[in-house]
């Protein structure tokens, strides 16, 4: 977004990041530009703008899973100019994402069950309200487990919010699996079962990571160098987008706003704090 007002039209906008890695394996992500609508031909006019060389430099791509950009890159960018290093996985959803989609999932499973169960939103004293936030946390960072089970035997008599927990939990593990082999083999096991799911939530994440398989398979590439390919860099630059545009009170011009942010997050501008002058 980059219209200050919401009565105006057009304030989502495209960024392009590159993600480039050096030779340690060490992302320094850049913004190369942005366009102005969030949609896959906007995406495709920008491709399609940009010069064949660097086309055909393109290897793999980071995208959130939003099917228009996927169309994009397999239109612009066919198989013949990249199947050299990534055939057929190019687009690499991040880890962040899809682990967002499942705790999305989750948080509707429990607000469900609350509103079967007292037959209203859950207040403060709830015990699946009060646990909302453990439900979110990763099993190894969990520091009062007994609160989390005590409140769930309590609160969610068909267990639909506890399979909903673990099948979350399962789903974040792939992610944090020693080695790429191993990550693919807890991955190709959510994508088998999730849909079958008698909880409708879980077997709609189930359905929705099935139409992205390719995808999220690509991210356990068994190449070293494009392990765990993500775009946490992009989301570092949305964040210095969003620092310059607080900076400056947003912006009312779009090619203001386009030159300040390229200025702002080219990669060559450290953001960490100066240490403080003596004397």
């Amino acid at each position: 977004m980059w219209r200050p007002s919401a009565r105006h039209r057009d304030r989502a906008v495209t960024s392009i990041v590159d993600l480039t890695r050096d030779e340690h394996g060490h992302v320094h992500a850049r913004l190369l530009d942005v366009t102005l609508g969030r949609s896959g031909p906007v995406y495709a006019t920008w491709i399609r703008a940009q010069t064949r060389e660097f086309v055909d430099d393109i290897t793999h791509a980071a995208l959130d899973p939003f099917r228009g950009y996927a169309n994009a890159i397999r239109t612009e960018l066919p198989d013949d100019t990249v199947t050299v290093l990534v055939p057929h996985e190019r687009e690499v959803p991040p880890a962040f994402h899809v682990v967002k989609l499942a705790s999305t999932a989750m948080d509707e499973v429990r607000r469900r069950v609350q509103q079967a169960t007292l037959g209203r939103r859950g207040h403060r004293d709830d015990p699946l309200y009060r646990i909302r936030r453990l439900l979110t946390t990763a099993r190894e960072n969990l520091t009062d487990r007994g609160r989390l089970e005590a409140a769930l035997q309590a609160g969610d008599p068909g267990l639909e919010v506890t399979v909903a927990w673990y099948a979350c939990q399962n789903l974040r593990s792939m992610f944090h699996a020693p080695t790429p082999a191993a990550g693919r083999v807890v991955a190709q096991r959510v994508l088998e079962s999730f849909h079958r799911c008698p909880i409708p939530e879980i077997a709609r994440l189930g359905r929705t990571l099935r139409s992205w398989r390719r995808e999220v398979l690509a991210y356990f590439d068994d190449d070293p160098a494009r392990y765990g390919i993500s775009n946490g860099g992009t989301e570092a630059i949305n964040l210095i987008i969003e620092k310059t545009r607080r900076l400056e009170y947003g912006f009312r011009n779009f090619g203001n706003y386009r030159i300040r942010i390229l200025l702002a997050a080219d990669g060559t501008r450290p953001w960490g704090r100066r240490g403080r002058r003596s004397g």
